[in-house]
């Protein structure tokens, strides 16, 4: 049973059948893998991040922003194994939650913003940085992949909990925006880094909802490409697609 906030991935039993875990149409599978083939002769597929840094292309229309992408400890492997575990998926507002795929897992999906209403009221922290704290409270991010992708506030508060002792089995934080983002992503790093947890990020200005769904799509297409016998997780421990 899901609670307020929560989404349960929806089965599909063609879903095999579509490409990029979207497409539902011949015309719209089409798009999608001439799609990728043009984003992967910007970035070619050598090693596991790789899948990362064309979803980024891919996602932001922007052919350099792979270059702005940053990794700590194996992100894609980690995601992966989550997903096959069917470990929740948090992210920071509706927004991210909404364009996390239904297709390809059986993870619960839910959204933090909401919680943490009286926390900030009496703190005055943001409704974003409160959320992420009272769902930390209650041991949400604890083995679940912890996705930023709107508010810098949620991503500084996340950082907080991870050097506290929380273990995310995998973070996406591309919080975007003038003031506090990229600070929020180098405390994300750091105390990633520090704490052995996987992790990527972007650098500067730019990131967001639609960056940080994407990107978290991209961990659940390498888990369905685990299931499906076309790589493993060997392989991508290893570095290698």
């Amino acid at each position: 049973m899901t609670t307020e906030g929560e989404t349960a991935a929806t089965d599909d039993d063609d879903f095999e059948a579509y490409a990029d875990l979207g497409a539902t149409t011949a015309d719209a599978m089409e798009i999608a893998e001439t799609s990728m083939d043009r984003v992967h002769e910007i970035v070619p597929q050598e090693v596991p991040n790789d899948r990362l840094r064309a979803k980024a292309v891919h996602a932001t229309g922007d052919p350099e922003f792979h270059h702005l992408l940053e990794f700590t400890n194996g992100p894609v492997p980690a995601g992966a194994r989550a997903v096959l575990d069917d470990r929740p998926i948090v992210t920071d507002i509706t927004m991210v939650k909404a364009g996390v795929t239904g297709r390809g897992h059986d993870c619960v999906v839910r959204k933090a913003i909401g919680h943490g209403a009286d926390l900030a009221a009496e703190t005055g922290l943001t409704r974003t940085a409160a959320s992420v704290l009272e769902l930390d409270e209650r041991g949400v991010y604890d083995g679940a992949i912890a996705v930023v992708g709107n508010a810098p506030t949620a991503a500084l508060a996340l950082a907080d909990c991870i050097a506290d002792g929380t273990r995310p089995a995998a973070v996406v934080a591309t919080p975007v925006g003038f003031v506090k983002a990229a600070t929020g992503r180098e405390r994300v790093r750091e105390v990633a880094e520090a704490h052995g947890i996987p992790t990527v990020t972007n650098v500067g200005r730019r990131g967001g909802s639609g960056l940080a769904a994407g990107l978290t799509n991209e961990l659940i297409h390498a888990a369905s490409d685990v299931r499906n016998d076309e790589t493993t997780l060997d392989r991508l421990e290893a570095g290698r697609l």
